[in-house]
């Protein structure tokens, strides 16, 4: 068994898509729209076959988010190498997000950063290791 899947309900489906692709080496459908109900999403697929629904709709109610909220609590994303982990995590930091943590290693022995990224996501890049 596997995960098919994992969707995220963002504001701005557009620059959501961006994000994933420009940073993350995603590549994007072309996107749906159903026009009755308004819904849109885009599926994004990573070299490894993940992929991330990225979605709205015009009901969608903004949740606050907090970092020990129950729920979903990260993506992560393995880029193989210590030395990736830094350099896209310096790239996110002069692109203006906020690194939370790292990169370093954790108590369970990845290698690791944490970046807010689209919309107040979490974002964990490790080496996978």
């Amino acid at each position: 068994m596997k995960i098919e899947h994992m969707a995220l309900y963002v504001n701005d489906l557009e620059a959501a898509k961006n994000f994933f692709t420009t940073y993350f080496e995603g590549k994007a459908n072309e996107g749906y729209h159903n026009v009755k109900t308004g819904f849109r999403s885009y599926f994004i697929s990573f070299e490894d076959g993940a992929r991330l629904e990225i979605m709205n709709k015009p009901e969608m109610v903004e949740v606050p988010r907090t970092p020990a909220g129950t729920g979903y609590a990260h993506i992560a994303f393995s880029v193989g190498s210590r030395g990736r982990v830094d350099a896209l995590t310096q790239r996110l930091r002069q692109d203006g997000y906020s690194v939370v943590s790292g990169p370093r290693v954790t108590g369970d022995g990845y290698y690791e950063s944490c970046v807010i990224g689209i919309e107040e996501n979490l974002i964990e890049i490790t080496d996978g290791i």
